[in-house]
């Protein structure tokens, strides 16, 4: 049985529709790479998932039970963690208040996220507005894990960073995905990174599932069609 298993999804941004037939399945374990050109609905299916959208056809299980009627924090303590676009930290909590805000208890806590992320400790007193963009995106990550998720959910993970930052937070998704068995979806245009760390790519185009399989059968003629520019 999948872990997160979506068929047939379609949804609405108000008489406007976003998906129309979207396909995912995410088992124990696997890192899925999501991906797609910019506006074809990476962002709104992560919303889906985490049902800060709903989806208006189709059926969205998450360990066998159907999420559709949930709201978004009784999916989050089932165990979905979302690291979302754009980061959101709590600009004006410190390092560990942004932590231990959402932290469930299980093997996530502050020591074991201050292992993953050195910087985070280091900066465990400082407030989250005075943090380098790099060092917000750990955090959220941190946050995130902290809720000891059986999915996590990265949504642009690396946009916007340093070369430098982006080869930090790639080792963590890489270490998490060696070391936990935790179930990974990332959305990022990184195919170098991705090829060293996906199991499994979908493929949106305007809102549809257009291709699904082992990353490794991704071809440069499928990447092209799909993913160039």
């Amino acid at each position: 049985m999948s872990l997160l298993k979506m068929a047939h999804v379609s949804a609405f941004y108000g008489p406007s529709q976003a998906l129309f037939d979207v396909h995912i399945s995410v088992e124990d374990g696997e890192l899925v790479a999501l991906m797609g050109r910019n506006g074809m609905g990476k962002s709104t299916t992560i919303k889906v998932i985490c049902r800060l959208l709903k989806n208006r056809g189709g059926s969205v299980l998450f360990n066998g039970e159907d999420i559709t009627r949930l709201p978004p924090h009784k999916v989050a303590r089932m165990g979905v963690g979302l690291v979302p676009e754009g980061r959101r930290c709590f600009t004006d909590l410190t390092v560990y208040e942004n932590l231990i805000a959402a932290a469930r208890p299980g093997e996530w806590d502050f020591a074991r996220v201050a292992r993953l992320f050195p910087r985070l400790r280091e900066r465990r007193d400082q407030t989250a507005g005075t943090l380098s963009g790099g060092e917000q995106q750990m955090l959220a990550i941190g946050r995130a894990l902290m809720t000891n998720p059986r999915l996590l959910v990265l949504d642009e993970a690396t946009e916007g960073l340093a070369p430098v930052v982006r080869q930090e937070i790639w080792a963590a998704i890489s270490k998490l995905k060696a070391e936990t068995g935790m179930a990974i979806i990332v959305v990022d245009k990184s195919l170098k990174e991705l090829s060293a760390v996906a199991d499994k790519a979908v493929i949106l185009e305007k809102g549809r599932s257009v291709w699904v399989g082992d990353f490794g059968s991704l071809t440069p003629e499928v990447t092209d069609k799909y993913l160039g520019v």
